[in-house]
């Protein structure tokens, strides 16, 4: 069923491979006939090609990981992420900095028609708003000088996880041209209300009322599934004219929202 994705034999890396998202990502691509190269700070049970336990809060440990990957990589599926309730450098760290260090790490090893996916999220939907702050810390050029800006602009980075997927979706949008001249694609999702580990540990802090609202107007929460059938589209040769998009995948919240303004 999955052959027309075009991954049998490809290598394919996914970060946050152990839970969530990540996880259907590893475990379609397997079955899909990918050598699904995983990283994830904790041990997963999946029956991936390859694993290695990288915490992304650190360049030590993604290097790490980058060196133990052998051979060209066909696919980038940056699915981590820390949740809003973490340290906010953590949150910045994790959800950007290190997306991006890892995609240029990868960068000289992917093969033309590859392609690098990163999730993010409809709380990224404002960047606008915060735009010359965001191309401020695009500007930075490795990843302790990231970390270094999010240090020194508290104010900014108050609201760390919004402010990391807006990064993220500026950065693809960017980006985007670079990657495409070594012939690699640059895209990502913003998903909506997704029904995660991630989620139970937000619903312990935020209002029910308050997430429950991001899941209009289809009425529910998504599966780690329905997230994760964009993303392999994304990733795979079917997608091959699609670059530099921040697609959403939220039921049609994002729709509404920009309607009433």
């Amino acid at each position: 069923m999955l052959e027309h994705l075009g991954y049998a034999g490809r290598r394919v890396v996914v970060t946050g491979c152990a839970t969530g998202i990540g996880r259907e990502v590893a475990r379609l691509l397997f079955e899909a006939g990918a050598h699904v190269h995983g990283l994830d700070h904790v041990p997963t049970d999946l029956p991936v090609g390859a694993f290695q336990l990288t915490d992304l809060r650190y360049q030590h440990s993604i290097d790490a990981a980058v060196d133990a990957i052998t051979g060209p990589v066909d696919a980038l599926f940056a699915c981590a992420g820390l949740p809003p309730m973490r340290p906010q450098i953590e949150v910045m760290t994790v959800n950007f900095i290190a997306v991006r260090h890892l995609a240029d790490q990868l960068l000289g090893r992917m093969t033309p028609g590859a392609a690098i996916v990163g999730v993010g999220s409809n709380g990224g939907a404002g960047w606008r708003n915060h735009l010359a702050e965001i191309r401020e810390l695009l500007a930075t050029t490795s990843f302790a000088e990231g970390v270094e800006w999010c240090a020194d602009h508290p104010a900014s980075i108050a609201n760390a996880y919004g402010f990391s997927k807006e990064t993220l979706a500026v950065w693809t949008m960017q980006h985007c041209a670079a990657t495409i001249a070594h012939g690699v694609r640059l895209n990502c999702t913003s998903p909506g209300a997704v029904k995660t580990p991630m989620l139970d540990e937000i619903a312990t802090v935020a209002p029910a009322a308050a997430i429950d609202a991001v899941a209009q107007p289809i009425g529910r929460w998504s599966s780690a599934t329905e997230q994760a059938w964009p993303l392999l589209w994304l990733g795979s040769p079917l997608s091959s004219y699609i670059n530099g998009v921040d697609l959403p995948v939220d039921g049609g919240f994002r729709a509404g929202q920009t309607l009433r303004e």
